[in-house]
């Protein structure tokens, strides 16, 4: 992208129209999720038939991720051009992450033991048939703490990325991104600038898919409401109203811990990405924003080392709203089977949860799978059991969504707030609503509007924006140029 000269000023000094309600995205996206809502009630069999229009947006978005978090940590790290840096950022996160989730369960614990969802059901364990949670599973069995670990190592880098597997992803990218380091920027300068330019065409990409986003989540919505319907509302009141109730109270922790730690105003922020927590609840996946909640963040004064780390790592080691849904379906079931759960039993369920709970993204029937390797140590209740939130635990995926997503947030504002990689000043630009560096622009599909925006800064005589944020102006990078052979490369390389 290239900014005019200061020519330009005078024209660009115009006044610009507001774009029309109808262009914006959340407005899109709002319409779409209460058309969806309307025909899967009214039209129950059409809306459990568009389910491929959700789960072919959400396959769009995961086709960019693997290379999208790659390149972003390896530029990220290159930029810091500190490997101890990188080191401190992910232990913070790791510390961050522990206490964030021990606290959600510990809370649910709490709420459920006051709410007593399952208190009177008194349900016969002879009832239950375990097919059912076989089925949610896939039959999978939950991994012990050796075997996730070393699951978080690629036996390929190539099958890590065509898997999909994000951990692996995030594990080689930043032995990729520390080599880089070692090696020198300088030395390394034609490898990052094509990383660069390839990450500007990801990021373009990405800026048309979020263009079919409404239909994505019309679709979504659509079969979730069909499939499940609004009636089961009724049969869960109590569960649901004790989940939901308990993640309102823990969103105003966050706000605490966002103000007392980084000075966020978390409502601004809220506001800042509504687009992109309204589809997150459109297509119940926060993997369908990742991309760009990635890119608000950076746009928003943290570094693209940070945030590259922390949002991938937060999406399988963060799941704070799973974590309250976990504690408060563990003490429902209980209670529905007539046991009442001692402190001590409490505890060592909080213990099994905590290291269950830990890399459930992406495995299919998580909560089940955690849930019945809980009963399973514990001998609470039967495994079967699990079975009785079947019904409940799609309508659970709202409050989950929006917790999960905001404590990845928070935690990215906190850890780069503590490793000093945060610009305050830049967050309330971007609260303000401007563009604050290139690469962000490219990925919302603004750059008319930065480039007018950087053309009132220079007029000002104020620095022009960085090329991403925690990184160089974009003039410090050279573009990627191809000689042919014996040809010499005149580019000379910008110094660091």
């Amino acid at each position: 992208m290239k900014i005019p000269d200061s020519a330009a000023l005078k024209a660009s000094s115009a006044p610009q129209k507001k774009k029309p309600l109808y262009r914006s995205l959340f407005f899109q996206i709002l319409i779409a999720v209460v058309a969806g809502v309307l025909i899967g009630h009214f039209w129950p069999n059409i809306g459990s038939t568009l389910r491929p229009l959700g789960d072919g947006f959400i396959q769009l978005i995961k086709m960019i991720i693997a290379p999208l978090i790659f390149l972003v940590i390896v530029t990220g790290i290159s930029a810091v051009g500190d490997v101890k840096a990188v080191g401190r950022v992910g232990v913070k996160a790791l510390l961050y992450f522990t206490a964030a989730t021990l606290f959600a369960l510990v809370f649910g614990m709490v709420v459920g033991n006051i709410v007593q969802p399952g208190a009177g059901l008194n349900i016969d364990p002879a009832t239950l048939s375990q097919d059912a949670v076989d089925a949610k599973t896939g039959h999978a069995v939950p991994k012990d703490a050796a075997a996730f670990l070393l699951d978080v190592i690629p036996t390929s880098v190539i099958g890590a990325f065509a898997n999909n597997s994000l951990l692996q992803v995030l594990f080689f990218s930043v032995f990729f991104g520390a080599a880089i380091v070692v090696i020198g920027r300088q030395r390394c300068m034609p490898v990052i600038s094509l990383m660069e330019t390839v990450l500007e065409l990801i990021f373009k990409i990405m800026s048309w898919i979020m263009k079919v986003a409404p239909v994505g989540a019309f679709g979504a919505m659509a079969f979730i409401i069909g499939q499940y319907g609004l009636d089961t509302l009724g049969t869960y009141a109590l569960l649901i109203a004790a989940c939901y109730g308990a993640a309102v109270v823990f969103i105003g922790l966050l706000f605490v811990v966002a103000w007392g730690f980084a000075r966020v105003p978390l409502w601004q922020f809220l506001k800042y990405t509504r687009e992109e927590f309204l589809l997150a609840l459109g297509t119940a996946s926060t993997e369908a924003v990742m991309p760009r909640i990635m890119t608000k963040l950076t746009n928003a004064g943290c570094s693209r080392a940070t945030t590259g780390l922390v949002v991938p790592t937060g999406y399988s080691f963060n799941l704070d709203g799973a974590a309250i849904y976990l504690s408060i379906s563990l003490l429902f079931l209980a209670q529905a089977f007539g046991h009442h759960l001692d402190l001590g039993q409490q505890l060592a369920a909080l213990g099994v949860l905590l290291l269950t709970s830990k890399g459930m993204a992406g495995v299919p029937g998580s909560s089940f799978l955690a849930l019945s390797a809980t009963a399973a140590a514990l001998g609470i209740f039967p495994v079967a059991g699990v079975a009785l939130l079947l019904g409940a635990d799609r309508l659970m995926d709202s409050m989950r969504v929006v917790v999960n997503l905001l404590g990845n947030c928070v935690a990215t504002f906190v850890v780069a707030k503590w490793e000093g990689q945060f610009d305050r000043g830049v967050m309330v630009r971007a609260f303000r609503g401007e563009i604050t560096n290139e690469d962000s622009a490219i990925m919302l599909g603004k750059e008319e509007v930065y480039e007018e925006q950087e053309l009132e800064r220079l007029s000002e005589g104020q620095e022009p924006s960085p090329k991403f944020r925690g990184g160089p102006t974009a003039d410090n990078i050279p573009q990627f140029e191809m000689s042919r052979p014996g040809q010499r490369q005149e580019t000379p390389i910008s110094p660091d």
